[in-house]
């Protein structure tokens, strides 16, 4: 049932994206200083995710903030991970030389922190742990972060019945269904979260077929996201999360 549910969410968000495309400012124009290329975050560990094609450029910087989901059969079985569900927020102009708004790299790379520890996680919950099956995300709107400019809306990130990750940028003429090609352990000092579960992984996701706008996306700079466990018995364990995605096309 709850796979169900998903699908239809991912349809009724589908059909609201917007295509429209944004134009990218790759040439800032004459007498104008080009803005410096972002460099995506490594964990400083043994492996690191391989870099992407030098064919493709950097489209966006997404912060996710939402919920990893997992079921449990039973008190102290194992969770299975069926999921999330985010809302996107774009934080391509917070990157340090990108915009007025621009952040030191300090502050940058613990966006996910800050946001995990200082806002409510924006989706509708209908119990302690679990997200609304049937209507779990806030409404559109800007992350609103103390001391900060408001951070852009930016999309939606769910997954489809079949277990496929989406991610659904309008503004940016993004419409990512993924497929895994590479996960990495998060480093040592990322941020374990608010119930101190754990730091989910790293990820290299390329795209299926039906995928506009982008080619690859890379989850980084997570934060909290790892089960809590099969402590309550059978039902599902949403636990709170924050990463950045980067695109490249």
């Amino acid at each position: 049932m709850h796979s169900k549910v998903l699908l239809m969410i991912g349809s009724a968000v589908l059909a609201l994206a917007s295509p429209v495309v944004r134009r990218q400012d790759t040439n800032p124009g004459p007498g104008c200083t080009p803005r410096p290329v972002p460099v995506m975050p490594v964990t400083g560990g043994d492996k690191e995710l391989d870099r992407p094609p030098s064919n493709t450029t950097l489209k966006a910087i997404i912060l996710g903030f939402g919920v990893q989901n997992y079921t449990c059969t039973s008190a102290g079985a194992t969770p299975s991970a069926i999921g999330a569900l985010a809302m996107l927020y774009d934080v391509t102009r917070l990157y340090p030389g990108q915009g007025p708004n621009a952040l030191p790299i300090e502050e940058f790379n613990t966006l996910t922190t800050t946001s995990l520890h200082n806002h409510e996680v924006p989706l509708n919950f209908d119990s302690a742990r679990g997200v609304s099956s049937t209507d779990p995300f806030t409404p559109d709107a800007p992350l609103e972060l103390d001391g900060m400019a408001p951070i852009p809306f930016a999309g939606h990130h769910l997954f489809n019945a079949g277990g496929q990750p989406i991610f659904l940028l309008g503004e940016r003429g993004i419409n990512f269904v993924a497929r895994k090609i590479d996960g990495i352990d998060a480093p040592e000092a990322a941020d374990p979260g608010p119930d101190d579960t754990g730091a989910v992984q790293w990820l290299y996701l390329g795209s299926l077929p039906q995928s506009t706008g982008a080619q690859y996306v890379y989850r980084v700079l997570t934060a909290g996201g790892v089960s809590h466990g099969c402590t309550d018995g059978a039902g599902i364990d949403s636990t709170s999360y924050t990463a950045t995605y980067w695109f490249y096309g």
